[in-house]
């Protein structure tokens, strides 16, 4: 990771830790980096946060100036301006997002030209940027001055290649959609609706300051309540940007990644669809995933938090299925990113074909308890390497006795340590955690 660009962008607090002048100069040196030749040519997209917009514009100016055409999706999903930057020829997508996070944070998040996150060799070269350790990029002038152009033709296309991925009529289906508020409030329901689906939504007003809020693949208690409410068939919850998905079966019980993993997994499989027969997940996969894909006779890997790294896998290795714990699923015959939607439509392509409902679909998979728990630190290394924090680990390791994982990393994109332990006991997790998280705390000022 970079000083402004995490796992998953450059995010931050609006106008705090990512402010307009940040947008407009990273605009700048985009708009010279692809510039270099030719025209520069940027398709940027953005979710429903108030700050969206301010960076969408103050973006588009840097872009401009420094010659590029910039080509407006407006509101819309990540797994959209990654598909149209590939398809429609874009030198760069970015979108403007900061995902599941509040509100008041937002990010930029990079694309390259064929629609996969961009390398870091870039991202590095626009922070040199920012810190002005590069020359100034010259302003085009006259004509080679960049041009905005409305482009909600690309999502509508996007909408479309959806809409082409199902292979059954939804027709008899009762779906729930949580929106989040976000990428997905207009989107969704359209999708489900022109494929015969009886659609019932939740969290599809966004007013600004609501995307995330208490609603979406972050907070599935709303979901859950709603499926058994409405007595639906299945739910599908999104985050604020729509690369993740979570589902709710028919009873009301969570879906998360790891289930969705091996439904569709074994789905393949039994189709001889898995060529590798190899899933890759991260190594906060739930350790029950391991287990009942074994059963299955499919093959593990597991790489480091974030789904840039479960895609780096699967290219190198030619997987087809792989993602993440917390919903980010990538289906890379289809796309180059998690991809809530297309994910909601697979599930529905699992659950049809097959003729059965999520639950029993999920059924052989025994979920270890896992507790995960979020210390806030000044800083993440020191916290990690900390002698004390070291040894309340091994302790920790102690206590369960080989049967169970304990796993500490770096956040990302925040000042978190995130503690997660797996045990067959929920309070065994509980004891575990609290034992390294009170090492880490222990060490922050004031403590």
């Amino acid at each position: 990771m970079g000083k402004y660009f995490g796992t998953d962008g450059f995010r931050g607090e609006a106008n705090v830790g990512l402010t307009v002048d940040h947008a407009f100069q990273v605009g700048r040196y985009i708009g010279y980096y692809y510039g270099r030749g030719h025209k520069g040519k940027i398709v940027i997209g953005k979710d429903t946060r108030l700050s969206s917009y301010m960076f969408e514009y103050a973006l588009s100016a840097g872009l401009t100036a420094s010659g590029a055409d910039v080509y407006l999706l407006h509101v819309t999903t990540t797994p959209s301006v990654a598909y149209v930057t590939k398809t429609d020829g874009f030198d760069c997508g970015i979108m403007i997002s900061a995902s599941h996070n509040p509100y008041y944070d937002n990010g930029i998040k990079l694309i390259n030209g064929n629609g996969e996150k961009m390398a870091d060799e870039v991202t590095n070269q626009i922070e040199k940027y920012l810190d002005g350790q590069l020359p100034v990029v010259p302003y085009a002038t006259r004509e080679h001055i960049g041009r905005t152009v409305d482009y909600a033709a690309g999502r509508n296309r996007y909408i479309g290649y959806l809409i082409s991925l199902a292979t059954h009529s939804y027709k008899g289906v009762k779906v729930g959609l949580d929106c989040s508020n976000g990428s997905t409030w207009m989107i969704a329901k359209s999708v489900f609706e022109a494929l015969g689906a009886e659609v019932s939504v939740i969290n599809n007003t966004p007013s600004g300051t609501n995307i995330n809020l208490d609603c979406g693949s972050t907070h599935i208690k709303g979901l859950q309540e709603f499926v058994k409410e409405k007595k639906l068939d299945v739910g599908f919850a999104f985050d604020g940007d729509a690369d993740r998905c979570l589902a709710v079966d028919e009873n009301g019980n969570l879906i998360n990644g790891d289930l969705i993993l091996y439904i569709y997994g074994t789905y393949m499989k039994k189709r001889d669809m898995l060529t590798t027969n190899t899933i890759v997940s991260t190594v906060m996969s739930n350790m029950g995933l391991g287990k009942a894909l074994e059963a299955a006779g499919i093959d593990w890997i597991q790489t480091q938090v974030g789904d840039r790294f479960v895609y780096e896998t699967m290219r190198a290795g030619g997987h087809l299925l792989g993602g993440e714990e917390s919903g980010h699923i990538i289906f890379s015959k289809y796309a180059t990113t998690g991809d809530g939607m297309l994910t909601a439509i697979k599930l529905m392509q699992a659950m049809l074909d097959q003729k059965q409902p999520l639950s029993k679909l999920a059924e052989p998979v025994t979920i270890y308890p896992q507790l995960l728990k979020n210390i806030q630190v000044t800083d993440k290394d020191a916290a990690m390497n900390a002698p004390s924090v070291l040894k309340a680990k091994e302790e920790a390791e102690e206590m369960l006795q080989g049967d169970g994982r304990v796993l500490l990393r770096k956040s990302g994109t925040e000042p978190l340590i995130r503690v997660m332990v797996e045990a067959p006991d929920k309070k065994l997790c509980e004891k575990c955690v609290d034992h390294i998280a009170d090492a880490i705390q222990a060490l922050q000022p004031g403590k």
